[in-house]
């Protein structure tokens, strides 16, 4: 489900004609960036840090979360599965970083197992998506055989009413993660561009896009309008921007603040799969 932002909406005076209107590009890493800046906004986030238990799974916009709480890791190892070079596949296991435990605002030594079992219905653990739909449902893609981060987070976080917060761009929107997921498993392909995955659809993360991190930041109404580009804008998310004035240059300048986020280093990869034989 995407996250609620009505509450931070400022109300719409008047009809199209009598209001102000911008119209923004986001590159995937200025989207990142953009995101993870609303993420330590929420107020679910908030009151963890001041108490309570926060995890940051693997991924590379967990490494962008990271950087607003000062603490900076080489974003293409933040993960293990990874789809970058033009295939799927996995940073080799020696580079992986994460995951990473708060408590109480601090930087915790906490096995993040260990964390879980103590969580309460007020906790909040932070993990990203390969796929989202447009009934903010989230699809994460999994190698590992019992599920990877999901497999291990999902029940607890599920039968206690945790908070799973979801930062996933519009980049990677799909028509329907449910649908998706069924014509996904790692023992089901027999061909693959680099690596196997299944999809782990998961319905009920508080997701936060592009749309609900201005939303919330800056209350202005966001309509994502177009996708994609060339020549260094491919995987970019096109938003229109419709408010009084003040609300849409804020939202705007805070666009602007995010552009020229620097490009994602490439990782190295474990040796490429192509054909996959199960024993």
């Amino acid at each position: 489900m995407f996250y609620d932002t009505s509450p931070y909406l400022k109300p719409l005076k008047g009809i199209r004609d009598d209001r102000s209107h911008g119209l923004v590009m986001l590159r995937p890493t200025e989207g990142k960036r953009l995101i993870a800046k609303a993420v330590m906004e929420l107020e679910e986030v908030k009151r963890v840090m001041d108490k309570g238990w926060f995890v940051v799974s693997r991924g590379v916009t967990m490494a962008y979360v990271l950087d607003e709480l000062g603490i900076h890791v080489e974003k293409q190892n933040a993960t293990a599965g990874i789809v970058a070079q033009g295939r799927l596949g996995s940073v080799v296991a020696e580079n992986q970083l994460g995951p990473w435990v708060f408590k109480d605002g601090k930087l915790s030594e906490t096995p993040p197992d260990v964390a879980l079992n103590q969580f309460s219905h007020t906790d909040v653990s932070i993990k990203g998506a390969n796929a989202v739909d447009m009934e903010g449902h989230v699809g994460v893609l999994a190698a590992h055989p019992a599920g990877g981060t999901v497999g291990g987070i999902w029940p607890v976080l599920t039968a206690r009413g945790a908070h799973w917060i979801s930062p996933v761009s519009m980049e990677r929107l799909v028509p329907s993660v449910l649908e998706a997921a069924k014509y996904m498993g790692n023992y089901l392909h027999n061909y693959v561009m680099g690596g196997i995955a299944g999809l782990m659809p998961i319905t009920g993360a508080k997701v936060v896009t592009e749309i609900q991190a201005l939303e919330r930041m800056t209350g202005v109404k966001v309509v994502h309008v177009a996708s994609g580009g060339v020549a260094g804008s491919e995987g970019s998310v096109i938003l229109a921007l419709e408010g009084d004035d003040e609300t849409v240059r804020t939202a705007f300048e805070l666009c602007e603040s995010v552009k020229g986020e620097a490009d994602i280093n490439e990782p190295v990869m474990q040796d490429y799969l192509r054909d996959v034989t199960i024993m």
